[in-house]
């Protein structure tokens, strides 16, 4: 399993694909912070019920200068479906082969029902305007996240 990052080190920069196939990089968006969330599968339970509570604070982390963007394993056209079908209103990016999950330690071994398996563990880093690590969190639980991230910000909740 990769190191997990920790504030203050700079965050990996990465260019991935969008619901639509356009590449969506990190560095694109310096001088704004950004909220890079990590999550398993696109239109599971736990992970819908994550990108709609991001989906309904979206305007709030914007007026705070904020921008959004999830990644999972999925490919651009389940990203799309899920786009769609959650209306959501910030980019999804398909990180197929793990690396930047990887990169940002959000990927590693994972135990579910008694089964040991590689895949990605629900994470969250929020990247400030130069780069930098600010905040990172693992084994984030999908329920109420959103709200929790927003606290330990300092945000409202």
């Amino acid at each position: 399993m990769a190191a997990r990052l920790e504030p203050g080190q700079q965050a990996p920069d990465f260019t991935l694909p969008d619901a639509s196939g356009r590449p969506v990089s990190l560095s694109d968006l310096r001088g704004r912070r950004v909220v890079v969330y990590f999550y398993p599968k696109a239109e599971t339970p736990g992970c819908t019920t994550q990108a709609c509570d991001f989906r309904d604070s979206l305007d709030r982390f914007a007026a705070e200068g904020f921008a959004v963007l999830g990644i999972s394993p999925d490919g651009p056209e389940a990203l799309a479906k899920f786009t769609e079908n959650q209306s959501l209103t910030f980019p999804l990016l398909s990180d197929a082969d793990h690396a930047v999950a990887e990169a940002y330690g959000a990927w590693g071994e994972k135990k579910n029902y008694g089964r040991t398996y590689e895949g990605v563990i629900r994470s969250t880093v929020v990247v400030d305007p130069d780069g930098a690590v600010e905040l990172a969190q693992y084994n984030v639980k999908a329920t109420g996240h959103v709200a929790k991230l927003r606290r330990d910000l300092g945000l409202e909740g």
